[in-house]
């Protein structure tokens, strides 16, 4: 099985990569902007009708996309996160029209909703903001195409290797900073009242392993999450806890603005569970632990006389 993969290099993708590499019989083959890509790519620019000429070259059996824009203008997140799946859709349909399109869809998709409701793949999607506007734009265009594709819908993912532009990702580094001062001062985060569905990054990883090997048509949408909302204090108070750290959190700094206007996101992952027989399985705990010790400095190589 030939697997081309697209955003390998980011968080999520990084996990992802190592499951696909581990399946029986698979050539992973990789696509970005650097030189050392099988595929040299960039979905904000790309152009259908040549990339379709490259991916009829490649013969890729399976095309996942990681590739995404979390922050920056309206211009570039239009380019990457909605006009990105819709060329690489078309590229396919040219190029490649049987493999299978396996594209990561985000929560913020869905937006707003009612608190203590579980959000069902068929919920109507009212993203807050041009990122949540972006990324559902570009799910429509892979769910709405005749390729055999499937947008999995990530809602929070936690893990290792956490970028420091997330929260977890920025608590677990401000720790670290500030630790060496003491166990005992203060972090000032912002609001955290927030309640979110946390889902372990290598649990993603292991869905998407089994939406690429599975032997018959998905659902167009499948939510990846736990099933269940914890606010978000719970992930500060986690990475805490493992840390060792007997300070407190001042939740008078600048939050999201995401988080204001959505309060509370759990998922329905029921349609995951029949679809690809998969359902989380790292429980928080593990997930925050494994993220602090993911953040730990090396330890110096012993010098020799």
């Amino acid at each position: 099985m030939r697997i081309l993969l697209l955003g390998g290099d980011g968080f999520l993708g990084r996990h992802a990569t190592a499951v696909l590499r581990s399946l029986p019989g698979a050539t992973v083959l990789t696509a970005g902007r650097r030189p050392a890509h099988d595929l040299r790519l960039d979905l904000a620019t790309a152009q259908a009708g040549p990339l379709g000429e490259e991916l009829s070259a490649l013969a890729p059996d399976v095309v996942v996309n990681f590739a995404g824009a979390v922050a920056g203008s309206a211009v570039k997140l239009a380019e990457v996160n909605a006009r990105g799946p819709a060329v690489l859709c078309e590229a396919l349909a040219l190029g490649a029209p049987t493999s299978r399109l396996v594209h990561i869809g985000s929560a913020g998709e869905y937006g707003v909703c009612a608190e203590g409701e579980s959000l069902a793949e068929d919920a109507d999607a009212r993203p807050v903001g041009v990122y949540g506007a972006t990324k559902l734009a570009g799910s429509l265009a892979v769910a709405g195409s005749p390729l055999d594709a499937v947008v999995l819908r990530v809602f929070n993912p936690v893990g290792p290797g956490a970028p420091v532009g997330s929260l977890p990702g920025r608590l677990a580094a401000e720790l670290r900073r500030v630790l060496p001062e003491g166990n005992d001062g203060v972090i000032t985060v912002g609001d955290l009242s927030a309640y979110r569905d946390f889902v372990d990054a290598r649990d993603v990883a292991e869905a998407v392993g089994l939406a690429v090997t599975a032997d018959r048509p998905l659902p167009r949408v499948l939510n990846l999450a736990s099933g269940n909302a914890l606010q978000v204090r719970s992930i500060a108070h986690g990475l805490a806890a493992v840390a060792r750290f007997s300070g407190r959190f001042d939740e008078s700094g600048a939050g999201s603005e995401r988080s204001a206007a959505v309060s509370w996101q759990q998922a329905d992952v029921s349609a995951a569970e029949r679809a690809l027989g998969w359902r989380a399985r790292t429980g928080l705990g593990d997930t925050l632990r494994d993220l602090w010790l993911d953040t730990e400095e090396p330890t110096p190589a012993p010098v020799v006389a």
